[in-house]
């Protein structure tokens, strides 16, 4: 099964590779953006909800509840603190503020495990130390001593990061009650109506070019997510999250081949290093099963 967050990790690297290029149309503002992402997720999936759709009872205990509602609000505002940021400042300054979200992830199930016996497999100490290894490298392959300036945009991104981990994590409290196509239709169907409740009378009619890019983008997210709460069930936060970090390094592929970015040395190391520690947690992980 460990071949399920490997593949989600390719699936986040499409969707953030057609973000960069969502970011960069004209009439995709933050507004837009969190409008159209959230309603071509809904789109995207309502045909596969007769097939998907269970949710346990148990959901509708009213602990389960509120931390659903602490789900949607985080993601609400991640969501907007992101690509508020994306939107309004060099996507390469902003990079290395985006790829905190697997160390904080990282931390803060860590630190969960101390709280809720949900998180208790959580303190595999070797994994941990390659989660570290792994995701330091992948902050350290793009921070530069010139991004270390900070602006309200920067403060957006890293605010966005943060928020991100905390909903992430907090998802594994309650992911056992509901099948995860269930689970992040419902998060996306109550930031869609925020969004729709916050947004409808400042939102534009975009493009056909970027609605279908939106639709395409939604299918990869749709995946990625249901894959990563699979991966949260099976072998929990901290071992998928570095899993997952294996995506940042299919960006740096793709942006290269379709983008023609270049890719410096550092992440070339970094990358040897991240699909090193990989390996090392995968091992870790088939002796504890």
């Amino acid at each position: 099964m460990f071949y399920i967050p490997i593949l989600g990790a390719v699936l986040d690297a499409v969707g953030a590779f057609l973000n960069k290029k969502l970011a960069v149309k004209k009439d995709v503002g933050y507004r837009e953006f969190l409008f159209y992402s959230f309603l071509s997720i809904i789109l995207v999936s309502l045909p596969f909800l007769y097939f998907f759709w269970d949710i346990n009872p148990l959901a509708g205990r009213n602990r389960n509840m509120a931390i659903l509602a602490l789900i949607v609000i985080f993601s609400f505002f991640a969501n907007y603190f992101s690509f508020f940021a994306l939107k309004n400042k060099n996507l390469s300054k902003l990079e290395s503020i985006r790829l905190t979200l697997p160390l904080l992830t990282i931390l803060i199930a860590f630190l969960f495990s101390f709280i809720f016996d949900a998180y208790k497999d959580e303190r595999n100490y070797y994994i941990l130390f390659f989660a570290l290894i792994a995701s330091l490298a992948l902050f350290f392959s793009n921070v530069k001593k010139e991004y270390f300036y900070m602006d309200k945009y920067s403060y957006a991104a890293l605010a966005g990061s943060f928020l991100f981990a905390v909903e992430l994590t907090l998802s594994k409290l309650i992911i056992e009650f509901y099948h995860p196509f269930s689970f992040y239709f419902i998060r996306c169907l109550f930031i869609f109506i925020i969004s729709l409740s916050v947004f409808r009378k400042k939102v534009v009619k975009i493009k056909n070019k970027s609605f279908y890019l939106f639709m395409i983008s939604a299918l990869f997210w749709v995946g990625y997510r249901v894959l990563l709460y699979y991966g949260y069930n099976l072998f929990g936060v901290i071992f998928t999250t570095t899993v997952f970090i294996l995506s940042p390094v299919l960006v740096y592929t793709l942006s290269a081949v379709f983008l023609k970015e270049k890719i410096s040395f550092r992440q070339i190391s970094s990358s040897i290093i991240i699909v090193l520690c990989i390996i090392g947690a995968l091992f870790f992980e088939t002796k504890s099963l």
